[in-house]
């Protein structure tokens, strides 16, 4: 789906008339609204009009509403995000203001998650369960100072719920999902089981275990699964399959002045890797043949181990302390795998990607007992040990193995001039055992202006480390030279957020509008680079300047059984590579359009919900090539628009004992979007490819019960 001109003019003549200064007609709605409570970069717990910065928060109403399983279903729709599935290696990330996964942190209760060669960043978002989720809060912008490297556009974190209202609470559900137009019980389709159990010991201790299994079938497309035989390409499937196990489990201690959370996670993954080339085998003596393929499985384990404490001393002050051992491990099973016969040969087992982490950070604020001043120092610590074969290559797992640690204090202080103006300046130095340390700041302000007006600034500096792969990839035979570089210095990045937010009240119905202004700017940016012509060689070097300017506008209204929620967002971006001729480094503009409705039927206990993001063109510059000099030669690639459309009834039944939800994802039925390069020279020749995005129009149904006692 392509918007024309008039369509897009529509758009944002709507979006202009949903700015509306009403004045406040009900006092009282203010007074039984409820704000929303907020942890993301702040000191102590704040309702989000008081935030420092702006946080969006995505409830459980709203994860619920979805049906999202992970957080891949859940983000798709939001502003400024994209959510990139990658079909063959099963791994969903996400791209924040432009920049990949590796440019952001995603957290769970403030403590960043580890990945097969990262901690917090480059996130298979498809391994983030839902299940004990609260709600998730975004903060956009550069957060170095509260969190360190690679939060350079920003945070997503993830809250779990920590109480309940009952003595007991026993959650089950059932979940089956078609994949495009293929399912069955088993053998196609997704296929979601999931239980959790919650129980107040006494009123200050609490406890919860849970369980879920998600099995996705694959998707076939045109092609033909494990057992065809036929050396024709058909072999396998579109979409690999993979089953996923997430177990947790939970311990809490609450008192008025002290808290105390220990959380378990045990998560396991395989993914079922089919080649598309089969050998004949044909034995002539006999005139028979036996086809095989050389299949793989990957297998990951990943275990959490999470305390938070956080408290009050007789003094006055808060503390916050946070302390993670995380494991992630990547195991890979090769063999050569008889069709027909379903036996196997040649079996090998290796660890492909390991993770060890251990971190910690605490803080303490209101150390000073004003109105008018307050300050808050803390610490972080990440001792992190991996390797990626994948990106070693031939070499010994010994030589494999690195270790980074880093350690950081930090020092911010929150200065109130009066209940409606606060400014927040913030440092960091941060000590690296691979890099040279790094000195972070930023400074926020907030601004409640009168008549519903709420104004945010945010200017500050984060980096980005080079991952495994840029450090030390090594890649290199009679046709390949690609290179990792240890030599790497981390990328420096600044960013520039301002927010204007107005809430209005107009006789029953609440509006709300927010216009957001970003700017980006990124040096050192780390790319794959030609090093020398004759022999042709390539390795990771800091080359690019990166810049992104942005501006985002939010509207939404809520009346009685009611919420439309309208959006849209236009970029700029521009790579400047500063040692290639053949580039032209202007800003290359794409935009997204997003809305959403709700209608609550009350007395039907029905919630219907409706969801539309629009991805317009998005340019880029890739190499083709290189000219006489040997330099590359870069030509525009164009991604073709596409647009997400989601669909879900919510229904209750029996005092909110049983709820059915049913819907559609992908309605629009995205598979394959089209990616073209056009040449500038000659005949202007133009080459196409094709993108898989999506695996098309698929149903749900979704059985939950609650049991409160």
């Amino acid at each position: 789906m392509i918007l024309n001109k008039n369509k897009i003019t529509i758009y944002f003549s709507l979006f202009l008339s949903c700015i509306s200064f009403a004045q406040v007609k009900k006092d009282s709605l203010k007074t039984q609204s409820l704000e929303e409570v907020v942890i993301t970069g702040q000191y102590n717990p704040q309702s989000i009009k008081k935030s420092i910065h702006n946080v969006t928060v995505i409830n459980r109403t709203q994860i619920e509403s979805q049906a999202a399983n992970n957080l891949a279903d859940l983000l798709n729709f939001n502003l400024n995000l994209t959510v990139t599935p990658n079909a063959q290696s099963g791994k969903s990330t996400v791209s924040f203001f432009g920049l990949d996964s590796q440019y952001f942190n995603i957290l769970i209760d403030n403590i960043p998650l580890v990945s097969d060669n990262g901690l917090g960043n480059n996130i298979d978002l498809t391994q983030v369960n839902l299940d004990d989720i609260e709600r998730i809060e975004i903060v956009e912008g550069a957060m170095g100072v509260e969190y360190g490297a690679n939060a350079v556009s920003g945070v997503i974190n993830i809250i779990t719920k920590k109480a309940i209202s009952s003595d007991w609470k026993i959650q089950a559900f059932v979940q089956e999902e078609t994949v495009s137009d293929e399912y069955e019980w088993f053998d196609k389709g997704k296929h979601i089981q999931s239980l959790s159990i919650g129980h107040n010991i006494n009123e200050k201790l609490f406890t919860r275990i849970g369980f879920n299994r998600n099995d996705f079938a694959g998707f076939y497309n045109d092609k033909q699964g494990q057992d065809y035989y036929q050396n024709d390409g058909l072999r396998g499937y579109d979409w690999l399959p993979k089953t996923q196990i997430n177990t947790n489990a939970l311990l809490s201690y609450n008192t008025n002045n002290f808290k105390l959370a220990y959380k378990f996670e045990y998560f396991n993954e395989t993914i079922n890797a089919f080649d598309a080339s089969v050998r004949a085998n044909v034995d002539v003596a006999n005139q028979t043949s036996n086809p095989s393929a050389t299949d793989k499985i990957f297998t990951t384990n990943r275990f959490v181990n999470n305390v938070n404490l956080s408290g009050r001393l007789h003094s006055g002050a808060n503390y916050n302390a946070s302390f993670s051992y995380q494991t992630q491990k990547r195991d890979l099973n090769e063999f050569n795998y008889y069709i027909l016969t379903q036996d196997r040969t040649d079996e090998t087992d290796e660890t492909y990607q390991s993770s060890n982490v251990f971190y910690s950070k605490g803080d303490i604020n209101n150390l000073v007992k004003s109105k008018f001043y307050n300050f808050q120092i803390g610490y972080e610590t990440r001792f992190i040990k991996g390797f990626d074969t994948q990106a070693s290559g031939d070499v010994t797992q010994q030589d494999k193995t690195r270790k980074q640690d880093n350690i950081a204090l930090f020092g911010s202080s929150e200065i109130n001039i009066n209940d409606a103006f606060s400014i927040r300046p913030g440092i960091r130095f941060e000590y690296n055992s691979l890099f040279d340390s790094s000195v972070l700041a930023s400074l926020s302000t907030r601004y409640l202006m009168p008549k519903g007006f709420e104004l945010r600034a945010n200017v500050g500096t984060s980096y980005r480390t080079p991952n495994f792969e840029e450090l030390y990839y090594y890649f290199v035979d009679s046709n390949h030279d690609v290179r990792g570089n240890e030599n790497l210095k981390p990328e420096q990045g600044y960013s520039a957020f301002l927010t204007l937010k107005k809430k209005s009240w107009f006789n029953d119905t609440a509006l709300q509008n927010t216009i957001k202004l970003s700017y980006i700017d990124l040096k050192d940016k780390i790319d794959l680079a030609i090093v020398n012509a004759s022999p042709l060689q390539y390795e990771y070097i800091n080359i690019d300047t990166y810049k992104l300017w942005g501006i985002t506008q939010e509207n939404s209204i809520k009346r009685d059984n009611w919420t439309f929620n309208l959006g849209g967002t236009l970029q700029g971006i521009s790579r400047i590579v500063n040692n290639e001729v053949n580039i032209d480094n202007d800003f290359l503009c794409s935009y997204q359009l997003n809305t959403s409705a709700t209608y609550n039927v009350k007395k039907w206990n029905t919630a219907f919900t409706l969801l539309l993001k629009h991805n317009g063109k998005q340019k880029d510059y890739t190499s083709t090539g290189t000219d006489g000099d040997g330099n590359s030669i870069f030509e525009k690639r164009t991604t073709d628009a596409y647009s997400w459309l989601d669909g879900s009834i919510k229904k209750s039944f029996f005092n909110n004992k049983i709820q059915a939800t049913i819907g559609g994802r992908n309605l629009l039925d995205v598979t394959n979007v089209n990616v073209s390069n056009s040449s500038t020279t000659g005949t202007h020749s133009t080459t196409s490819s094709g993108l898989l995005l999506g695996y098309g129009r698929s149903y749900y149904l979704k059985l939950l019960y609650n049991l409160n006692f």
